[in-house]
């Protein structure tokens, strides 16, 4: 495989690991918990930069197409979080922060139960220039998706 055919894909599994990097980054450095649709979009990411190594290692070019696949997953991922986070439509059940009842009030004030709140899927955390970091991901990711399709057409 030359260059010109690696480039996109390299390009593509090391944009996919800087913002898998970036959400972990967010999580443990900047404190802030992600949601469920949060979560859901890091998976696609793994699973494109563990198909660019296979591809980069072997020389395959035909999972460049799984690649764009996992891409397109997680920026339709972002895009409905995007949506849920503009009221758009309504997000998931597990995004929601639940009710207390059934919580003593001693587990609430004790430091040692585990009584966290969920991380809402419609509460923007974090957003540049406008845009919420599901939204970055969204645009982000179709760029990424549109590197694995250069890819696998030269193929």
């Amino acid at each position: 495989m030359t260059l010109s055919n690696r480039l996109p894909i390299l390009l593509a599994t090391l944009g996919s690991a800087g913002l898998l990097g970036g959400a972990f980054a967010f999580q443990h450095i900047g404190g802030l918990a992600p949601c469920q649709l949060c979560l859901w979009q890091r998976w696609p990411h793994a699973a494109a930069i563990l198909i660019g190594v296979v591809v980069l290692a072997t020389g395959w070019r035909g999972l460049a197409w799984a690649g764009a696949l996992a891409a397109l997953a997680t920026a339709g991922i972002g895009v409905f979080h995007v949506g849920v986070e503009q009221l758009w439509w309504e997000g998931l059940a597990t995004c929601t922060a639940g009710s207390i009842s059934g919580i003593s009030t001693a587990d609430l004030l004790d430091p040692t139960k585990d009584v966290a709140q969920v991380v809402r899927c419609g509460d923007i955390a974090w957003s540049m220039l406008g845009v919420s970091m599901a939204g970055w991901n969204a645009i982000l990711s179709l760029v990424l998706a549109g590197l694995w399709v250069t890819a696998a057409r030269k193929g």
